[in-house]
């Protein structure tokens, strides 16, 4: 089974849109306004997919490539969703030389997608950090606010399993 790169279908609600559109209105007059609004539009939808970025592009009169530009620039913005359960592989030197890069091949083939997706049904997301800042336990995973250490790829299959029984199993 290959791995593959999920998109999930935009679902926002009217309730979202009229919270962004209500942020806007409150903010767009002010100076420098952009980077707030953006930071509550994610805070509302989770992420910020493009047809968020239009509404905000519109609503500040300015092109979706400028808004684009700055949701693309700065790394705590995020282009895509996020699953139930957040999994973030460090990266960073004394996780990688530890076997980093195997877990993460491992994670991939479990769950079936590609780091920086989410699987089809939205329960997991999978992300490589550059470091975690728990050098001492690598290499390091975290899920959500679960921190796992000291792993080897077999691990992974357990841990997952922990996650997708606590959900009825479910994951494609």
């Amino acid at each position: 089974m290959a791995k593959h790169k999920t998109t999930v279908e935009f679902r926002g609600t009217e309730a979202q849109e009229k919270e962004l559109r209500e942020t806007i209105a409150c903010c767009k007059k002010q100076k420098g306004a952009l980077m707030p609004v953006l930071q509550k539009a994610q805070d509302i939808y989770g992420y910020l997919p493009i047809e968020v970025q239009y509404i905000i592009s519109q609503e500040f009169r300015t092109t979706l490539e400028n808004v684009y530009e700055v949701v693309s620039f700065y790394s705590h913005f995020t282009l895509n969703p996020r699953g139930v359960y957040n999994i973030n592989v460090c990266m960073g030197t004394a996780c990688y030389v530890k076997g980093a890069g195997e877990i993460l091949e491992r994670l991939e083939k479990k769950l079936n997608i590609v780091s920086g997706s989410v699987t089809p049904d939205g329960m997991f997301s999978l992300e490589s950090a550059r470091c975690i800042g728990a050098c001492g336990l690598a290499p390091v995973i975290t899920i959500n606010d679960d921190v796992y250490g000291q792993l080897d790829p077999e691990d992974v299959d357990s841990i997952i399993d922990k996650y997708m029984n606590d959900n009825g199993g479910q994951t494609t």
